[in-house]
């Protein structure tokens, strides 16, 4: 299984999207978004080495996965 780092933003946004199918990214804190991410069995980066931008990224991408489904 490949593994997934902080610049992986579309493959990170298409677990979470496929972890939480139902769930509307925007109403996601970015406490929690961090959380889930570092969560994720193919996260394999440094949980410190995020920031807002990253995190800001990701769940503009997992919304319009979103959206597409």
């Amino acid at each position: 299984m490949p593994s997934l780092s902080w610049n992986q933003i579309d493959d990170i946004a298409f677990a979470l999207c496929e972890k939480f199918p139902d769930l509307d990214p925007l109403t996601v804190r970015f406490t929690d978004l961090h959380k889930w991410i570092c969560e994720l069995e193919e996260f394999d980066d440094d949980p410190a080495a995020s920031n807002e931008g990253k995190l800001e990224a990701i769940q503009m991408a997992w919304h319009e996965e979103f959206e597409e489904r």
